[in-house]
């Protein structure tokens, strides 16, 4: 199964295109035809900058400073909606994959021994970062079926905690509770099994500080997970899917760093 998952991955690399975001700049020439076409059309819209996309001959092009509109090199045509990116298991919105550069820094930014960490069985071959609820359904459904499969297969999971219902909430101290126990991992295991755990608190608990960070990320549910070029993966997978979603991210936009997955 794993043989197969990889070769899948390979001929899908062959298919997708070279995603960096839309950090570089147009040619200035394209770009001053771009907005002189559009502002014939249109003279009552304010354009902005003009970058290139992962497209050849596709612009991006900034309209009254929050939207955005595509055009040809020419300005000629243009069309507005989302681009996505065609990846296994999800499509992935191009505009996102700006956002995985912040969401990169702030998960490097965190101290591990501030996250609940359940390391991969043999060498580490990829980190999994995961915000997570223990009151949530598949939470506890990712971290009972799919926890055990992704650390076989050489992925650290480091779990950071996100109580939906806020601050102070019943969760909140459900997994501060967790977050304060002398072994992390088997609280929070038990209540991933829906056990009572004993309640306690610590000093510098970091669970408010993580809900904040998540928010900061973009996780609005659970669970959320991040991969480490900062893609975001809202909700449940299994671990077959998450091991090739990463297994791409390694291979198009990590350098394949690491050994690679055995998927």
């Amino acid at each position: 199964m794993f043989k197969t998952l990889y070769t899948a991955t390979v001929f899908l690399l062959t298919l997708a295109f070279s995603v960096t975001g839309f950090a570089a700049k147009a040619d200035p020439e394209i770009a001053k035809v771009i907005v002189s076409r559009l502002s014939e059309s249109r003279p009552d819209l304010k354009y902005g900058d003009v970058d290139t996309t992962p497209i050849s001959g596709l612009y991006r092009v900034r309209v009254n400073n929050t939207q955005f509109l595509f055009a040809s090199e020419t300005g000629e045509y243009i069309m507005s909606g989302e681009m996505f990116q065609a990846r296994p298991g999800m499509f992935v919105p191009v505009a996102d994959l700006e956002a995985a550069g912040k969401r990169r820094e702030l998960m490097a930014a965190v101290d591990t021994d501030e996250m609940i960490v359940f390391p991969a069985v043999d060498e580490t071959k990829a980190i999994l970062y995961v915000f997570t609820d223990v009151d949530c359904g598949y939470c506890r459904k990712l971290h009972n079926e799919s926890l055990p499969g992704l650390t076989l297969a050489g992925v650290e999971v480091r779990y950071l905690a996100f109580p939906r219902a806020g601050i102070g909430s019943g969760s909140y101290k459900k997994i501060s509770s967790a977050w304060c126990a002398d072994d992390r991992q088997t609280a929070l295991t038990a209540l991933k099994m829906g056990q009572a755990i004993e309640q306690r608190d610590c000093e510098n608990n970091p669970v408010a500080a993580q809900y904040r960070l998540g928010q900061q990320a973009g996780v609005t549910g659970t669970p959320a997970l991040i991969m480490e070029d900062g893609s975001l993966i809202p909700g449940y997978r299994p671990a077959e899917e998450l091991l090739k979603m990463i297994a791409f991210v390694y291979l198009t936009r990590l350098g394949n760093t690491r050994e690679p997955l055995p998927i």
